[in-house]
Formats: structure tokens, sequence, C-alpha cells
């Protein structure tokens, strides 16, 4: 019997066997020194990391989700505030808001990129409202002069989470520098990521960046003296270490990204008819594909639903994922916002058809061509269609 040929929705070896040794000296270089907290490799990746998204300053915290709660706050974002925010994006973004004491306002998003519907979110503006969150999913970035036209005519603060859009652009933009601040995670899946958790507010502003030290450091701007309610919340030096390895790295890595998001483009072109439609990119080569996603349209008899199409891609080998199967109003934890289903029929609709196909620098050429000839001989298979009795 004939072994199946498995591709992984993620293989992070490709990307750290090169520069193993790198990463072995840098961690070495740490523990030679010490200084495993707020060390000196933090320091320096606090600098590179921010120079490199167009502003001055960088602060490193535990997790992108401590990112966006103490980035908001650092804001001025709090109790009474209302935050505008897509329905249709992970979690951390939404318990960042929470976190902070905000109120938050969640909106639709475009049914082509998935990103916020701008138009929805306007819509959405009351006296209330104080800021912004446009999440630069998938590692697409929303629009930058449409979201600083909108904040500008509303006063909005814009807060962006880019935690999948390491070095995207779009309009000559970089993400990290679109409003004052932006939140960026460095979890290991990420296209620029740690081997651990690790998050970093980015900033021009220096105010907003003299209270974030503060606020993930016990609120302590020097030791024993607390002059903010903060808590304990700040990146490792370890994990700086090993992410000052690998910045340099990350153009080359994007690249990467758009060369095989190029290649499933033009192999899926023909399955469009199908029902399999790829996430819009209008960014051009700004898009930095941290995600390869496509829709899964069921709006046809006979056309293959997603689920059934996930099983037979697993059955060759082939691994997915979801991003995301249910949207933030509709999670448990989260009732007491108020939102039942109906209320953002977009993104409701694209949580029940997106699929993402395996995505990193080292998938080959070969293997991209598996990945699309599974889809095609799933395709191909007979679909059950229920014909009520």
């Amino acid at each position: 019997m004939q072994s199946i040929s498995i591709v992984p929705f993620v293989d992070l070896a490709p990307l750290h066997q090169p520069i193993q040794a790198q990463i072995e000296q840098a961690i070495h270089a740490v523990l030679q020194r010490g200084d495993y907290v707020m060390g000196q490799a933090v320091k320096e990746f606090e600098q590179s990391f921010a120079k490199i998204c167009g502003v001055s300053h960088g602060v490193g915290v535990a997790c992108g989700t401590d990112a966006i709660a103490l980035g908001l706050q650092a804001c001025g974002i709090g109790h009474g505030d209302e935050v505008l925010l897509p329905a249709n994006t992970f979690v951390a973004t939404l318990i960042g808001v929470l976190r902070c004491g905000a109120t938050p306002v969640l909106v639709d998003c475009d049914p082509k990129t998935a990103l916020i519907d701008l138009v929805a979110a306007e819509r959405a503006i009351t006296p209330r409202t104080r800021a912004i969150v446009p999440v630069h999913l998938y590692g697409q970035m929303v629009s930058p002069c449409l979201l600083r036209d909108l904040a500008h005519t509303y006063e909005l603060i814009i807060f962006e989470d880019a935690a999948q859009a390491h070095l995207a652009e779009r309009e000559g933009i970089r993400a990290g520098s679109i409003g004052i601040a932006a939140a960026f995670s460095f979890y290991p899946s990420k296209n620029l990521g740690a081997l651990g958790d690790g998050g970093m507010v980015v900033t021009k502003d220096e105010a907003t960046a003299t209270k974030l030290r503060s606020l993930r450091n016990y609120g302590a701007p020097r030791k024993y003296f607390h002059t903010e309610f903060g808590t304990n919340s700040r990146l490792d030096s370890i994990q700086a270490a090993i992410l000052n390895v690998k910045l340099p790295h990350l153009h080359s890595w994007n690249r990467d990204r758009a060369q095989i998001a190029e290649q499933y483009n033009a192999l899926l072109k023909p399955l469009h008819s199908r029902g399999l439609v790829p996430i819009h990119n209008q960014s051009g080569k700004g898009h930095v594909y941290h995600l390869y996603v496509m829709r899964v349209l069921k709006s046809e008899p006979g056309l293959l639903d997603r689920e059934t199409l996930q099983q037979r891609l697993e059955a060759q080998g082939i691994q997915t994922g979801i991003h995301y199967p249910l949207p933030c109003h509709l999670q448990p934890a989260f009732k007491n916002l108020g939102y039942r289903e109906g209320a953002f029929p977009v993104s409701e609709s694209l949580c029940e058809e997106i699929l993402s196909l395996p995505m990193y620098p080292g998938l080959t050429e070969a293997q991209v061509i598996q990945v699309v000839g599974a889809i095609e001989e799933s395709l191909a298979a007979p679909v059950v269609v229920e014909v009520p009795v």
C-alpha cells in the first residue's frame, strides 16, 4: 500500500534549520549575560522592529493580546469609551478591548476581503466612540487612507491589530504606522514568530510608549514606584534574542509567501466556477499572506461543502485550518454583549465558508501542486445531495 505524502498546515522546520546555530548562539549570549527579563536583547529588538514599521518606539510585552489591551490603555481608552472592531477576527482583539475596560462595538466585514467594513463602522459611531481597531486579517491591511479619513472626520483613535501583518503594506503605508499605535503578535506560527509567546506595541508617540513601559511592568516607571494600575507583561530576553536573529529574514520569508500565494491563485483559478473563491487581495504586493484563505461557496446544490472538502483533503494528507469557525458575537463567552445570530450576516456566512490552505516559507511548488491536485480530486468525487422525502 502506497503511503500518503503529508502536507502539513504549518511547518517551521524550513525556517529554523538554516539559522539554528545563530539561534543557539543568541540564546547562549543571554545565558552568559543573565539578563533574562528586560535585557539587552529586548531593547535591541524593540528598536529594530519599530524601525521597520516606520515608527519611533517599540514596547515588548508577553503576547499579542496584552499588546492590544495595554496598548489601548496607554492610548487613554477605558471605561465609558466605545471601540469599533470587526466581528470577524480572533477573539484576542475583543478580549483586548474588554480588558482595557472599554465597550466593544462589533461591525460586519467585507465579503470579498473579510476585512472590517468601514461603511458599517461609520454607521455604528456614537458620541461615545473613541477608537477603531482595524484588524489586518490574514496579512492584508485595511485601507490606511479610508481609515484616516474616517478617524479624522469623527476624531477617532486608530489602534491597529497587526498581529497577522508583519511588514504588510498598502497605499504606500506599512502596517503599524497608520494611527497612534499598533499591536503585533510573535506567536510561533506568525510571519515573524518566537519560540513561544511574545508581543509588541509600536507607536510614533513618545508619551504612549512611556506609559506602556510602565503598564507592562506593574505600572512602575521606576522600581517600587507605581503610578498606574499595571500588570506583569514583559517580552522575555531569550524570545527577543531569537526574534533578533529571525528579523533580517522576514522580507525574504514574506516574498516566499507571496510567491506561494501566486501559485495557488493560478492553479485555483479554473476552480472558481466550482465554488472555490480565494479571499480577494486589494493590496497587491503589500499582502504578506500570513494565511491563504479561500471561500468554499455552498449557494448551489451539488457544490462540495467545506466540511466534506476538508475531510477529503485530510484523507489525502493535506492539512487545512479554519480562521475562524465562529464569529466573536456568537462565542458563548460574550453573550453578555447582547448580539444575536443574524447580527452580522457577512461574518457569519464567511465563518461557514472559509478554509485556510497550507502556507509557510519552505512550502514547495510540488507541495502546492499536490494540495490543488487533492482539491481537484475531491471535487471530482460524487457529491451526495440529500433529497427531502
